[in-house]
């Protein structure tokens, strides 16, 4: 599957990002990122949530950059799919339930989003 499978599928739209709009998402993901960090050991159902969160708000960021928006039902799916798109890489259920993964899925984010700039 590709973005234009995507757009066929309305699953994703076109959609022109201001740069503030891609910063915002990324310092959103950071910032659930450390509250995720901090919850670790104290509650691991809300560590994930929050973790989940952060690699929700990077994904929407990379959307942005790269032209896109998510659309309809489903759209935390459709961010792991165009993310896996995107980053060139299969995203296993497992590693989908760990604060370490979310830091290494956000930190890719932002590698990609520094060559955009």
């Amino acid at each position: 599957m590709g973005y234009k499978e995507l757009l066929a599928k309305n699953l994703i739209k076109p959609f022109k990002a201001k740069d503030q709009q891609v910063k915002k998402q990324m310092e959103l993901a950071n910032r659930d990122l450390k509250v995720a960090k901090a919850m670790l050991g104290v509650n691991n159902d809300w560590t994930y949530s929050i973790a989940y969160n952060a690699i929700l708000q990077a994904v929407r960021a990379l959307m942005y950059a790269k032209g896109f928006r998510p659309v309809g039902e489903g759209q935390h799916k459709t961010a792991i799919i165009f993310a896996e798109l995107a980053l060139g890489e299969k995203f296993e259920d497992e590693a989908k339930q760990s604060l370490v993964f979310a830091k290494k899925f956000v930190g890719s984010i932002e590698e990609v989003l520094k060559e955009r700039r």
